[in-house]
């Protein structure tokens, strides 16, 4: 008898095509919360395959026979780590195969924030400039040669100081719970405590997972101790700033911009302040969504949640 996979959201043929090769496949493509139907395949489920799902108590109850949960993202705030390893349940994320489009996307949005593109490209569309012209107030600044404050220099941060210091000479600071003694020698990354990054960063940048150390790790006070002219980049997770101290900071100018891939509310309500702001880039988290970076993401999903199913070494697991 073959082991049973339960897949929620869409997944890529290829990956699909994977798993259905040696297990019985339940796939629920336009899953929405608590449909009977999913909740019903889950009650004869060995693996689960999927992103975003809140896996807690609630969930596990319906599902006596999980083995293994294959996170389809590389953050996985989403799963009880605790409650899984008590549960015997193991889990597994897809890292490494992103980190460099993640960096992309990062330096897009310290160029665009740093050179006012949105803002600009709206000036050009809407008439602004056929009728009153480019002016000295419209300038943007400069992103090569300045100092880049990166908190969280794991894979992606590491792509990061990369592009940065090869690409556009920057200075790297960074912050993470252990030396990255591989960025020092590489990319001359200088290790500094958090508050001495905030002083002297232009570009500030948060790639740190959501965990209960981290929730908040941006707030009030670490927005006043940035320079004035500091531009935030946030591609991590929204829950890590504190978004009523990041709009405030704004606001009254303690800071020059942001770049914002994700917020703590997604997606974001629409009279939320930041949207209405010129002075801040903001995409739909859409860091890893190129289309061959997801397909990599779904077959490594895939791949593990096989292995997982039936006993065997994980790829990427958590713990």
């Amino acid at each position: 008898m073959k082991p049973v996979v339960v897949v929620y959201n869409r997944l890529y043929e290829e990956a699909l095509e994977y798993i259905q090769a040696s297990c019985d496949v339940h796939y629920f493509p336009g899953y929405k919360e608590k449909m009977p139907e999913f909740l019903e395949a889950l009650k004869g489920a060995d693996g689960l395959i999927g992103s975003g799902l809140k896996v807690d108590e609630a969930l596990l109850d319906q599902a006596p026979n999980l083995k293994v949960i294959a996170n389809k993202s590389v953050g996985y705030d989403n799963l009880d780590i605790s409650l899984l390893k008590k549960s015997g349940i193991r889990a597994t994320n897809t890292p490494g195969v992103l980190d460099d489009t993640v960096a992309d996307a990062i330096v897009a949005l310290m160029l665009a924030a740093a050179r006012r593109v949105p803002e600009l490209d709206q000036f050009v569309k809407t008439g602004g400039w056929t009728e009153s012209g480019f002016k000295d107030h419209q300038f943007g600044v400069d992103v090569h040669h300045k100092k880049l404050g990166i908190i969280g220099m794991g894979g992606i941060g590491s792509r990061l100081a990369k592009r940065a210091h090869f690409g556009f000479d920057m200075t790297i600071l960074y912050h993470n719970r252990s030396r990255n003694e591989q960025a020092e020698s590489t990319y001359d990354a200088v290790y500094c405590q958090v508050e001495e990054l905030l002083e002297q960063s232009d570009f500030v940048c948060v790639m740190t997972p959501l965990t209960p150390q981290t929730k908040g790790m941006i707030g009030k006070n670490e927005f006043a101790q940035m320079k004035k002219t500091a531009i935030f980049i946030n591609a991590s997770r929204g829950a890590v700033v504190d978004e009523p101290a990041l709009i405030e900071a704004l606001q009254t100018k303690q800071i020059l911009g942001a770049g914002l891939d994700v917020f703590e509310q997604e997606p974001v309500e629409r009279d939320n302040p930041l949207l209405s702001m010129p002075n801040v880039v903001t995409l739909p988290h859409i860091g890893s969504a190129t289309e061959e970076t997801r397909k990599k993401m779904a077959m490594l999903a895939a791949e593990n949640v096989v292995a997982g199913v039936a006993g065997g070494k994980l790829k990427t697991p958590i713990f």
